[in-house]
């Protein structure tokens, strides 16, 4: 059973950082992407960043050049490193993987990032 928890949102002012982690169990297939998404109030959940099983990334615009995603397999940990934090950056961010074997993809319980101006 695929399970992930998010970790290390809270409140911080703008031009702070911040790291997220997020600890995933239950894939047992190395050929999957991982990434954090965020939905702030009203509008729709977006990708900030996903890493590919290969190790490519891809970052949206709004967060290329202050965030950074990374992976420690050994420790089964997904990384979301914020810096530069602007008041754009609240929401809730979540941490999900897309199994390619099974076709569809799993997700946090998301983490609460706000960021005072």
């Amino acid at each position: 059973q695929v399970r992930l928890v998010e970790s290390g949102g809270g409140l911080v002012q703008a031009g702070g950082s911040l790291r997220l982690s997020c600890a995933y169990s239950g894939i047992t297939t190395s050929i999957n992407a991982m990434g954090w998404y965020r939905q702030a109030p009203g509008k729709q959940r977006e990708l900030v960043a996903r890493v590919m099983y290969n190790g490519n990334t891809r970052y949206a615009d709004s967060v290329k050049g202050r965030f950074t995603i990374s992976k420690d397999n050994a420790k089964n940990t997904l990384y979301l490193q914020m810096n530069s934090l602007k008041p754009e950056d609240t929401a809730v961010y979540y941490c999900s993987t897309y199994i390619y074997s099974g076709g569809r993809d799993y997700w946090g319980q998301g983490t609460q990032v706000t960021v005072s101006s």
